[in-house]
């Protein structure tokens, strides 16, 4: 059994925080490189979260609605 000192401890706290700080760096890039969303596609989202809604009901209703038989 192998016998775990401050050192080993303080060792291991150090990789993590390392390593913790590669993933936040990452993260940072890889959200400055994403797409921002255009403005109009922004209002054109919400007029359709705002649009009536189809009750379909089942998966046999939504077939025969869209002739998927």
């Amino acid at each position: 059994m192998e016998t775990i000192t401050i050192n080993n401890v303080y060792a291991l706290l150090q990789e993590i925080n390392h390593r913790l700080k590669t993933l936040e760096i990452e993260m940072h890039e890889l959200k400055e490189h994403e797409p921002e969303l255009r403005p109009e596609f922004i209002e054109k989202m919400k007029k359709r979260a705002n649009e009536p809604t189809v009750k379909i009901g089942t998966l046999e209703n939504f077939r025969k609605r869209y002739n998927l038989d």
